[in-house]
C-alpha cells in the first residue's frame, strides 16, 4: 500500500488563500481513483479566523481523509504542534509494516507548518517532494519579512532542501527556484490540475457596446496582484470600459485600492464583487470580454485556465506563470506591469476582433487537450513514483 500524506498550512474551504487551496484538494480529489491511499494533515486557518471544523478528527471533504488541527499562531506561521505530533504518529506507523510504503508530499513554504514537516520527515528518513507554490522565488523571499526569511533559509531552509524533490507548477517557476540558488535532489515540472467546465458552443463577443470592453479581474486580492498598475492603466485608457472585480483579501487594502480608484475618478467603472462560488465564477469568466491578471509574481494562476476554457481571453504580466503558454499558442495577451504598457496592451486587444474570435472558438479544445485532468494525475503519479524508488 502507498500512501501519500499531504502536509499543507491550510485546506478547503478556507478559499480565502486563492489558488493554492483549490489546486491542492483537486490533487487529492483526483489521486483517489488511483491506487493511492491519501491523508491531509492541515490547520484550521481561514485568514484572520478559524475555520469551524471538528479538529483532530478523520473527516471526509470531498471523500479525501483531512484531519484538521488548531493552530497556535496566525498568518503567515499557523504553528500546530498538534498537527506535527501527528505527523510524526503516521511516519511511526507506516514504518511498522515494511509492506507500506509512505510519501510526505509538503505545500507551500516559509512557514512552521511546512518546514517543521520537513524536518521530521528528513529525520525520519521518509521521501519528500515539496511543492512550493509560488513561495520560493525572488519576489517572495524579497517582499515582507525579508530578515526572517534570509535567516530561516541561510541557518535552516537551505540545508533542508539539498536532499529533497521539489515541484513547480511551471517553467517560470522552476527557473524562478533555480535563480535562488537552491540545492535539491530533482526538479518536477507539472502543472494544477484545474476543473474545467464542459466545452460550450462559443457565444458571440460584441464590438464595443455603448458600456465598452467588459473586464474582469478574479483573484486574491493583495499587492502583487498588481492593481494599482492596473487602476492607473485604466484611468488613461480612452475607451470605454469597466472593470468587475471578484475576490477578498485585507480589508484595509482593499480600502486603500477603492480610494485610489476615486482619486483617478474611476471609481463609478469599477464593481466589487467579493467572493464568489465556483459556479458563479464560470458566469462571471462566460459574460466578461477579457480576464485580466497584472501580477508582479503568480507562479501559475488556475483562472487563466479556467477562463480559456470557456473561450474568454486573458490579458496577463509576463510575470505570470502560464505567459508562456499563452504565447505559444496566441490565446491571450501577455503585457509588463507599468501602466503605460498595460494601457496599451488593453486597448489592442479590445480592437482585434480576429484574434477575440478565435480564441472563443478556439480556446476551450486547446485547454481541454493539455489540461485533461486524467492526463495530469498521471504525470503526479508517475513522480510519486519515481521519488518512492529512488528512495529518501
Amino acid at each position: 500500500m502507498i500512501t501519500i500524506l499531504q502536509i499543507t498550512p491550510s485546506y478547503k474551504p478556507a478559499y480565502i488563500y486563492g489558488g493554492p487551496t483549490r489546486s491542492i484538494s483537486k490533487l487529492c480529489e483526483e489521486l483517489l481513483n488511483s491506487n493511492f491511499n491519501v491523508k491531509v494533515l492541515t490547520t484550521t486557518a481561514n485568514g484572520e479566523n478559524e475555520l469551524p471544523v471538528e479538529t483532530e478528527k478523520v473527516l471526509k471533504v470531498d471523500n479525501v481523509d483531512v484531519q484538521y488541527f488548531k493552530r497556535l499562531t496566525k498568518d503567515h506561521t499557523h504553528f500546530s504542534p498538534t498537527l506535527l505530533w501527528q505527523l510524526v504518529k503516521q511516519i511511526k506507523a507506516a514504518q511498522k509494516e515494511p509492506s507500506n510504503k509512505l510519501l510526505v508530499h509538503i505545500h507551500s513554504w516559509w512557514n512552521i507548518v511546512s518546514l517543521s514537516a520537513l524536518m521530521i520527515s528528513r529525520w525520519y528518513q521518509v521521501p519528500v517532494l515539496l511543492s512550493t507554490r509560488g513561495m520560493l522565488t525572488a519576489y517572495t523571499y524579497n517582499n515582507r519579512h525579508v530578515m526572517y526569511k534570509t535567516l530561516i533559509h541561510k541557518y535552516l531552509g537551505r540545508k533542508l532542501l539539498e536532499n529533497v524533490c521539489i515541484h513547480a507548477t511551471t517553467t517560470k517557476e522552476a527557473s524562478d527556484i533555480r535563480r535562488l540558488s537552491v540545492q535539491y535532489k530533482r526538479l518536477y515540472v507539472i502543472p494544477n490540475i484545474v476543473n474545467i467546465p464542459p466545452i460550450q458552443h462559443a457565444v458571440s463577443f460584441h464590438t464595443l457596446s455603448p458600456s465598452g470592453i467588459d473586464l474582469l479581474f478574479l483573484s486574491r486580492i493583495e499587492e502583487k496582484k498588481g492593481l494599482f498598475a492596473l487602476f492607473a492603466a485604466l484611468s488613461t485608457l480612452t475607451l470605454p470600459w469597466t472593470l468587475t472585480i471578484a475576490g477578498t483579501g485585507d480589508f484595509q487594502y482593499i480600502q486603500q485600492l477603492k480610494k485610489l480608484t476615486e482619486v483617478l475618478r474611476i471609481n463609478h467603472r469599477i464593481n466589487w464583487l467579493g467572493e464568489v462560488d465556483d459556479i458563479n465564477k464560470f458566469v462571471l469568466l462566460r459574460k466578461s470580454d477579457f480576464l485580466i491578471l497584472p501580477s508582479f509574481n503568480e507562479n501559475f494562476a488556475n483562472v487563466v485556465v479556467e477562463s480559456l476554457a470557456v473561450g474568454t481571453p486573458v490579458i496577463v504580466s509576463s510575470e505570470v506563470g502560464l505567459a508562456d503558454y499563452i504565447l505559444k499558442n496566441d490565446i491571450g495577451w501577455v503585457t509588463k506591469t507599468n501602466p503605460a504598457e498595460l494601457m496599451n496592451c488593453i486597448r489592442l486587444a479590445a480592437n482585434d476582433h480576429k484574434k477575440r474570435a478565435y480564441i472563443k472558438r478556439e480556446a476551450p479544445r486547446i485547454i481541454k487537450k493539455d489540461y485533461d485532468p486524467k492526463i495530469i494525475i498521471l504525470r503526479y503519479i508517475k513522480m510519486y513514483e519515481q521519488i518512492l524508488s529512488h528512495g529518501s
